[in-house]
């Protein structure tokens, strides 16, 4: 009875973490979308893209440390409590620390060394916009931040390796908030107030990463002192073999290193954007700098406010369903792991297909409610939400490789997919330009090729190595198409009744209407062509009897 009643507290326990977690994820990405309104209000276009060039490289700099060190710290960290070398686990943490300081420090005097060279490799010889100083100073600011942030993912594998998950979570949410609320109050009283110029408050502005990172991290060891206890504990009193430093650090390495190649590739998509976008419009397609800055805004900064849903959803069906696949693959049930990943792909792409295809429908009018009316942003809206598909479906198969401790194959496919990214990008904005279309859709084209490649290369390898048959996902996929391109029609309908305005609330409620109706409409097609049943087995019908 005791022991039944334990595994029930710690199932519950479990939930709750898990609950907290998502929870904590989910206002982090919330308040990341919405702070954007009011930011771009402040800073206008030309801010935007200033604020853009910083962020694209604190982004390809920070995958170096987010989520691979972390991970690494945590599985070795609850390695060792398990099997009780506590010595061995105290040390962990010290090599972590002096790592990611190591780490951080060279990333700090990198990006104040080289700021003017990537500052060039950005703008190249163009002027009438942001200039190569402004370039150069907002990027010498975002490195400070590299002399805190790689601390907080060693902190936080620590506190998730003793399975103190809300902390992690809550230390995540702090840092965004204080982050957001430093942006948005440094940047309005830098312009509002005392009329700084732009290149200033931008600077002010990414000054807020280092201070929510701060922040975060002082969270972090107030918690790790009033948590003493709980590293200190021994579950188990074992002869601790001897662990060298050097394996130890070896063991990081090993762990850490797929999850940052993963990373830092993923990150170059934008990169590659940025020092190819901006010269490839002014020269190629005859942009003025200013338009090709503020379309640069719109790909690193202002189209990202309407990925996170994208993204945000599928990494949480990804995150739900895998349990259920690590079953499968711990009993090696080559049938079952096959049916799960039908049914995975089958569940992400009903509910993020259609998504996609509403935004990229009312790209006009959501572009407008959020940021005003816009030249550029809801045509390259319209066509780049499709790269958030992409990279949705994208980390899904990378979350079942990663399961199957397929590393080498995700990180061949990201190779490839940069490659082409590379080699595509400038050729494809030529052709999109001469083909009488917008130079920038051909910058689009070739991020969403390099993405299918790396997809299309991780399904090969899932059918031939693992034997997986996608039969059912093909199916279900062309029910989802069918009833997502209905759904648009009868919005398009919705849409020839409704008077245009560019009024905001009027074009909230025109969203929410949108919502409805589309929503109804799709879940009632993949409902009558019992389509949804196929997607989601025997859990689904009872509950939605009322439509038959």
């Amino acid at each position: 009875m005791k022991k039944e009643k334990k595994k029930k507290i710690c199932a519950f326990n479990f939930f709750k973490s898990a609950f907290i977690v998502t929870i904590g994820i989910f206002l982090t990405e919330i308040c990341s979308m919405i702070y954007l309104i009011p930011f771009y209000a402040i800073i206008g276009n030309r801010g935007g893209a200033l604020y853009g060039y910083a962020y694209t490289i604190y982004i390809l700099f920070l995958s170096l440390f987010s989520f691979g060190l972390s991970f690494a710290i945590s599985k070795i960290v609850s390695e060792y409590q398990t099997l009780g070398y506590y010595g061995a686990k105290k040390r962990v943490f010290i090599i972590a620390k002096r790592l990611s300081l190591l780490l951080g420090t060279v990333c700090f005097v990198f990006l104040m060394v080289f700021a003017p060279w990537l500052a060039r490799s950005i703008l190249g010889d163009l002027s009438g916009g942001n200039t190569i100083n402004e370039i150069t100073f907002v990027i010498r600011i975002v490195s400070i931040a590299f002399l805190f942030v790689p601390m907080l993912g060693i902190y936080r594998g620590y506190f998730e390796g003793h399975r103190l998950m809300k902390i992690s979570s809550y230390s995540q949410v702090l840092e965004q908030f204080v982050r957001i609320f430093a942006i948005i109050f440094s940047s309005f009283i830098s312009v509002k107030v005392f009329n700084l110029s732009v290149s200033l408050a931008i600077g002010v502005a990414i000054l807020s990463i280092t201070v929510g990172a701060i922040a975060s991290y002082v969270y972090l060891i107030i918690k790790k002192r009033q948590h003493m206890f709980k590293f200190n504990e021994k579950v188990r009193s074992v002869n601790e073999p001897i662990i060298t430093n050097k394996q130890i650090l070896k063991k990081i390495i090993t762990y850490a290193m797929p999850f940052i190649l993963i990373e830092v590739f993923k990150a170059l998509y934008s990169y590659v954007d940025m020092i190819t976008l901006v010269k490839g419009l002014v020269k190629i397609a005859h942009f003025s700098v200013p338009d090709a800055e503020n379309i640069m805004g719109i790909f690193s900064v202002w189209s990202t406010s309407f990925n996170i849903i994208i993204l945000f959803l599928s990494i949480q069906i990804v995150i739900s369903l895998i349990p259920n696949l690590t079953q499968s693959v711990v009993k090696k049930e080559i049938f079952d792991i096959n049916q799960k990943i039908n049914q995975m792909f089958s569940i992400l792409l009903f509910f993020i297909f259609p998504i996609t295809l509403s935004i990229s429908f009312l790209s006009q009018i959501i572009w407008t409610l959020f940021y005003g009316v816009s030249r550029y942003g809801s045509n390259v809206l319209s066509y780049y939400i499709f790269v958030a598909f992409m990279i949705g479906l994208f980390t899904s198969i990378v979350s079942v490789l990663q399961e199957l401790k397929d590393y080498k194959s995700v990180v061949v496919s990201l190779v490839v997919g940069v490659f082409f990214k590379l080699l595509l990008n400038r050729n494809l904005m030529v052709a999109f330009y001469k083909m009488g279309l917008p130079a920038y859709y051909g910058v689009i084209t070739a991020s969403l090729i390099g993405y299918f490649i790396s997809f299309m290369i991780c399904i090969i390898r899932l059918k031939f190595k693992y034997r997986i048959n996608y039969e059912d996902m093909t199916k279900n996929l062309i029910d989802i198409i069918c009833g997502s391109l209905f759904m648009v029609f009868v919005l398009w309908l919705v849409d020839l009744l409704l008077p245009s305005t560019i009024n905001r609330f009027v074009l909230l409620i025109y969203v929410v209407v949108y919502i409805i109706v589309g929503g109804a409409i799709y879940f009632i097609y993949m409902w009558k062509t019992r389509a949804m049943k196929r997607v989601f087995g025997n859990a689904i019908p009872s509950k939605f009897k009322f439509l038959s």
